[in-house]
């Protein structure tokens, strides 16, 4: 059976890392099948952030799908995955996910890894956290979901941002039994 993982890419800032992950997928672990969604609001952030556009980026995953496209593949339970990440994960996205608001494809895939208790992980970004977010992480994570905010870490000494954005990848990849932490730090260290 192949392994499959679902990037999901909503509208926070952080588009940086959902490009670093697709490129590190692509490089380090060809044989994981990615299929990427991405919502408007991402679309916006990645040209923002980067500078790239959705067309550069849909080539770094194996299958793109649009987000208004709620009969894809990846919105079926029997579509088996190794489950999904969302990468930068928006506070909207956040409060879809928690109340099973299902109106675009990005929200029907989450829906359906927590259904079929696949790994779901949200990466969101958003500082300060309000009352109202905190409450809806905390129940997508007694729903099951990890949540991996993109913390800045000194520990490993990072030396430029791409350090940093290469050791959050290295953690969201862990969830997924898809590398090891020692082996992203022992890269920026030997950089």
């Amino acid at each position: 059976m192949a392994k499959r993982l679902i990037i999901g890419m909503s509208g926070a800032s952080g588009a940086p890392l959902t490009v670093e992950l697709l490129r590190q997928l692509r490089a380090f672990h060809p044989q994981v099948e990615t299929h990427l969604v991405v919502t408007r609001g991402g679309e916006m952030t990645l040209r923002q952030e980067t500078g790239l556009t959705l067309e550069d980026i849909r080539v770094l995953a194996a299958v793109y799908h649009e987000n208004d496209n709620i009969g894809a593949a990846i919105a079926s339970g029997s579509f088996h995955t190794l489950g999904m990440a969302v990468v930068p994960c928006s506070m909207k996205t956040v409060a879809g996910i928690v109340s099973g608001y299902s109106d675009n494809l990005l929200l029907r895939a989450a829906d359906v890894c927590m259904k079929e208790q696949r790994k779901l992980v949200l990466v969101p970004r958003e500082a300060p956290l309000s009352t109202l977010h905190l409450r809806n992480l905390y129940e997508a994570s007694q729903l099951g979901a990890v949540i991996l905010p993109p913390m800045q870490t000194y520990y490993d000494h990072p030396q430029t941002v791409e350090d940093m954005t290469r050791q959050t990848v290295g953690r969201i990849l862990s969830q997924f039994g898809l590398g090891d932490q020692s082996d992203v730090w022992t890269g920026m260290n030997e950089a």
